[in-house]
């Protein structure tokens, strides 16, 4: 009873068939009901035969770029449990300023808080100075030096800072690289940039409330639902497949805009009025607040307006719709380049 095991049944024939059926679950322990589909796409939608596939940019000019946070590469000696804060801090007076607040999924989701030492900047003579810092480092560095990978040896000439550094530089939106496939939303939220984010964050640097509202509503999550990976059961995001391929709102007006923002900060206000909570407390599938669930259904129908529709029956219905759109913006976009594949050098 614990095997993270998925099981899709699908059928082929040999012919072309008036009757195409996608069987699907509301709740997936109880019983399935039949829908008459015109034709079943790789995602399994009624929808067009549609092959997503990796980009690098995102294909709505609405969506600003998403980045991935950094990654330490460093054997856990940049990394502090809030202990060993502690006791740097009441051995170093200085190194306040060099300590900062790191989160990935687990600790944005669950209010859990590591540190680090973020060195980006601070002078080699200071971090030679200070023991603490100085054997730390170090340690960065033998554990560099010593990997099999070419690119992580390389990183043993900077053992001070992070492997990847990718920190926004202003309040930023940042989104679990993995989260409950049971919940209806995937928590997400706004950090200031002095909190570091981990490479299992992916983040929107200098993200809006409109940004958040559509990213935060249901017809993203069912385009998430139906097109991103997973991790036993759990949602795994992505930027190249999932934010860069979505289908924002085509030229939505002010006054949809402008809704949809209001929404947005509604439901951050509800949050806010359940002070000690964290977001995995907040989204328990069988335990979100009335008020926070109220303002979600309010953001989605301003998001859903911004679409041109009042309302969707079910998240098939929206990824069916969100594939005709993708369809539309994609057939405006030039043809990406093939880059030529090097071929092998005889010698």
């Amino acid at each position: 009873g614990k095997a993270a095991v998925h099981c899709v049944i699908i059928g082929f024939a040999l012919h072309d068939t008036d009757r195409k059926v996608i069987y699907d679950y509301e709740d997936i322990k109880g019983e399935a009901h039949a829908v008459e589909a015109s034709n079943i796409n790789p995602y399994l939608v009624n929808a067009g035969d549609i092959f997503l596939v990796k980009c690098r940019i995102p294909i709505c000019s609405d969506a600003p770029p998403m980045a991935k946070g950094s990654m330490p590469n460093d054997g856990g000696n940049l990394i502090l449990s809030k202990e060993e804060k502690d006791e740097f801090l009441s051995n170093v007076l200085d190194a306040k300023s060099f300590i900062r607040p790191l989160l990935g999924s687990v600790e944005f989701i669950n209010d859990q808080v590591r540190y680090c030492l973020w060195l980006v900047g601070v002078s080699p003579k200071i971090i030679k100075a200070i023991s603490k810092i100085r054997e730390r480092v170090e340690k960065v560095k033998d554990v560099r030096a010593d990997s099999k990978r070419p690119t992580t040896r390389l990183l043993a000439d900077s053992p001070a800072l992070f492997g990847e550094i990718r920190q926004p530089k202003k309040c930023y939106l940042a989104i679990p690289e993995v989260s409950s496939g049971e919940r209806l939303y995937i928590p997400i939220g706004f950090l200031q940039p002095e909190i570091i984010a981990t490479n299992k964050l992916y983040t929107i640097d200098g993200a809006t409330l409109y940004h958040f509202g559509v990213v935060g509503s249901l017809m993203h999550m069912a385009w998430t639902r139906y097109v991103g990976g997973r991790l036993k059961s759990d949602f795994q995001y992505s930027a190249g497949i999932v934010y860069n391929n979505f289908p924002w709102p085509d030229s939505p007006t002010d006054k949809q805009h402008e809704a949809i923002e209001k929404a947005a900060q509604a439901v951050l206000a509800a949050r806010d009025a359940h002070p000690g909570f964290s977001l995995a407390d907040l989204y328990a599938p069988v335990a979100m607040p009335p008020g926070l669930r109220k303002t979600h259904s309010k953001l989605d129908k301003a998001v859903y307006a911004a679409y041109g529709k009042k309302s969707f029956t079910s998240d098939a219905e929206r990824v069916a719709f969100l594939f005709e759109l993708y369809h539309k913006y994609t057939s405006l976009l030039p043809a990406p380049e093939v880059r030529k594949k090097r071929g092998k050098q005889m010698v």
